[in-house]
């Protein structure tokens, strides 16, 4: 009897190893090394897409703009970059319930209803579920099939048959095809499927969708050649419990990778949200430790609220915690305030969360963070309808931000009255928007003693 070959392969990064191995080496997780058939690997995986092509002078390639077609959700076509492009592969990946098959099914009644052959395959799922959440979701439309599949060639065989305009595969790690051995959901199968599924798309000209699971972590399950193969990456954000989702774009060639979608949970399934500002700011009351920040998505401006609590504790080391902003980013600016400031901030746990959950990461909330703590820290209320803006440099310095006029236009626009932003930016504005105080700052302590102004006795 032959001897077999074998490899084994990580089921979180697709790393490989000759022998088996307790803790991959390219990841550091413990048993995920799994066996696999070196001979799994389909023959005709690495078939050539399309015809024959002769090499020619990239001047020559026409320049046609690429025909897209609407969704029927604004803020999914904001984030694809104005909609979705004929034969583009998108891998839409979220946590379980967070709202993938609800809003994928609702494009799939938009584009049916818009005339063109939808394809709804599911692995998960009996059609009799599909149909029964369509129902709920009132994304009945007569051009929309569905097809509770996970064999890959029947899958090939229903859409050379159909030919429809865009294919929903939900979802990739219950694809399997005959020809490999191991289990659906393996690196082998997804890596595989996915790039049938590529070069499908590719040869045919339809868009697909895919729909793919995350790990414990919150990443990506699979491969990582699965982010390769794609077009577009799209992720979901949000907590299950939380009325609003926000669908980020990690990956995209035919549009920003910087855009966000928000969508609001409802009944009927996910809503867009086009004002997004209005959706964080209505519970908001002027407190102690409480700042809004104007962040700038892509481009769109957004005004979220940063709070802050800082508490002595007699635990060491304190406490540090946040889910929406980066630990390293608090830490960095607690070590500012304490250093330059003589804040003895140092010993305290220090909590920090966002309305809604929304995470930020960018340079133009140095500022607020800093703000809100210290004034949590402190006890002192802050300058009423404030927003504040900017860079914090390891010295205490303020330092200039992209796109101050669209974060200074946003906040006049919701009716704050008193913004707080850099001096190098406030250079930008030859006169202040009516009824609206411009404040410039140029380190941190002077930011502090604006935003904190001593109470009158």
């Amino acid at each position: 009897m032959a001897k077999r070959n074998v490899k084994y392969v990580c089921q979180e990064c697709g790393a490989e190893s000759v022998k088996w191995l307790g803790k991959c080496p390219a990841c550091g997780n413990w048993n995920t090394l799994v066996e696999e058939d070196v001979d799994d690997e389909p023959k005709n995986s690495r078939a050539v897409i399309g015809s024959f092509e002769m090499p020619r002078r990239i001047a020559e390639v026409d320049m046609e703009e690429l025909p897209r077609f609407l969704t029927g959700s604004g803020e999914l076509d904001r984030v694809l970059g104005g909609g979705v492009i004929p034969g583009s592969i998108i891998l839409i990946a979220g946590d379980p319930g967070v709202g993938k098959s609800s809003l994928t099914l609702s494009v799939c009644a938009n584009v049916a209803r818009g005339g063109k052959k939808v394809l709804y395959v599911t692995g998960e799922e009996s059609s009799r579920q599909i149909r029964m959440r369509a129902e709920r979701l009132n994304a009945l439309a007569d051009e929309l099939y569905i097809c509770a599949e996970n064999n890959f060639e029947r899958i090939v065989r229903h859409v050379e048959k159909m030919s429809p305009e865009l294919l929903i595969v939900d979802s990739i790690q219950t694809i399997y095809r005959s020809e490999i051995e191991s289990a659906p959901g393996s690196v082998s199968q997804v890596r595989e499927c996915s790039a049938g599924l590529m070069r499908l798309s590719k040869s045919l000209g339809h868009a697909t969708f895919i729909i793919g699971h995350v790990t414990k972590d919150g990443t990506l399950a699979g491969p990582r050649v699965l982010e390769h193969i794609v077009d577009t990456v799209l992720f979901f954000e949000g907590e299950r419990n939380a009325d609003f989702r926000v669908l980020r774009a990690i990956k995209n060639r035919f549009g920003a990778t910087s855009e966000i979608g928000l969508f609001e949970m409802r009944d009927t399934g996910l809503e867009d949200v086009p004002d997004a500002s209005k959706l964080f700011l209505p519970e908001r009351a002027d407190d102690i430790g409480s700042v809004i920040v104007p962040t700038v998505e892509g481009t769109r401006p957004l005004l979220v609220e940063v709070q802050a609590l800082v508490a002595p504790t007699p635990f060491m080391p304190p406490r540090r915690t946040s889910d929406a902003v980066d630990i390293k980013r608090i830490q960095l600016l607690l070590a500012v305030l304490e250093k330059r400031l003589r804040l003895s901030i140092g010993k305290c746990d220090v909590y920090v969360k966002t309305a809604g959950g929304i995470k930020i990461d960018e340079p133009a909330t140095d500022l607020p963070l800093a703000v809100a703590l210290a004034s949590s820290f402190a006890n002192r209320k802050l300058l009423p309808q404030c927003v504040i803006f900017g860079e914090v440099g390891l010295s205490g310095e303020v330092r200039a931000v992209s796109k101050a006029r669209q974060r200074v236009d946003e906040s006049v626009r919701m009716g704050f009255t008193n913004i707080i932003l850099p001096k190098k930016n406030f250079a930008e504005f030859t006169k202040s928007p009516a009824n609206v105080n411009l404040i410039p700052v140029s380190n941190l302590r002077e930011a502090l003693k604006i935003s904190m102004p001593r109470e009158e006795t």
